[in-house]
């Protein structure tokens, strides 16, 4: 699922900001770097997924109205 070669590149990174920073700054370095490793993989937050889900809810229940009132409408013209 996930590219190993990812994680490789992100500990390899880490490593060399650690080595190149002075200690007081390495939280703030490893902070930047674990931001940009995981805007590459394209994730979306917490936030955004129970709203899309909800959107989702929302959607299915409206489809599941229009589809029985499409069969209210149908019925008559199959007599």
């Amino acid at each position: 699922m996930l590219d190993p070669k990812l994680f490789e590149d992100l500990a390899a990174r880490l490593s060399a900001a650690i080595a190149a920073s002075p200690a007081a700054d390495i939280e703030r370095n490893a902070r930047t770097l674990l931001s940009s490793f995981f805007t590459k993989l394209d994730l979306v937050s917490r936030e955004e997924f129970d709203i899309q889900t909800q959107v989702l809810l929302r959607t299915r229940e409206k489809l599941k109205t229009l589809e029985s009132r499409l069969d209210e409408l149908e019925r008559p013209a199959e007599k």
